[in-house]
């Protein structure tokens, strides 16, 4: 951090809260997501977004460290609106979007952070970035799956338990337990 301006830092820190405010508003756009699907008895496709939920919640919680470690404040807000309600074959199309925002942005505040000389909060995006792709992979499948199979794919899903209730594990940790 020596090698940063109090200007490099605030720019970090910056970018630090508009990624942290991106994360809390995907937890609750996810979790809002979960809710809804598990009442309607999509139990397997439920599970996977609570795990992606949890996934962003250890990433809101890596920003705000990091945000610490530079002496700022990590922020609280949302960065958009929870959309309620949605209809299961929007949900996927939808997280797609977030996702791919998500990847884009970040990609720039990695880039923000190299030059302001802070390459540890550069190396928190890419890591961050490895694990937003494995959620955009798995929405981007999720959701051809659905369009191209439709109700016989659905019909396979509905009445399955959302089984996470107990789980801590993140959708990317699942994924390499063979459990997602």
């Amino acid at each position: 951090m020596s090698t940063m301006s109090a200007e490099n830092v605030q720019k970090v820190v910056d970018v630090l809260n508009k990624a942290r405010s991106m994360e809390l508003h995907s937890i609750q756009q996810y979790m809002n997501q979960h809710y809804n699907l598990n009442d309607k008895d999509y139990g397997k496709f439920a599970a996977n977004i609570k795990r992606i939920a949890i996934d962003e919640m250890t990433h809101a919680e890596n920003f705000a460290e990091r945000i610490k470690q530079l002496d700022g404040e990590p922020g609280s807000e949302l960065s958009e609106k929870v959309k309620k309600g949605q209809e299961l074959k929007t949900i996927y199309p939808y997280n797609i979007e977030l996702e791919e925002n998500v990847i884009h942005v970040y990609n720039q505040f990695a880039r923000i952070c190299r030059d302001n000389n802070d390459n540890v909060s550069a190396k928190l995006f890419e890591n961050t970035l490895e694990d937003e792709q494995k959620h955009y992979d798995y929405f981007d499948n999720t959701n051809k799956h659905i369009s191209e199979l439709g109700n016989a794919f659905l019909a396979k899903i509905a009445g399955t338990k959302a089984g996470t209730g107990d789980s801590k594990m993140g959708f990317v940790q699942a994924l390499s337990h063979n459990d997602a």
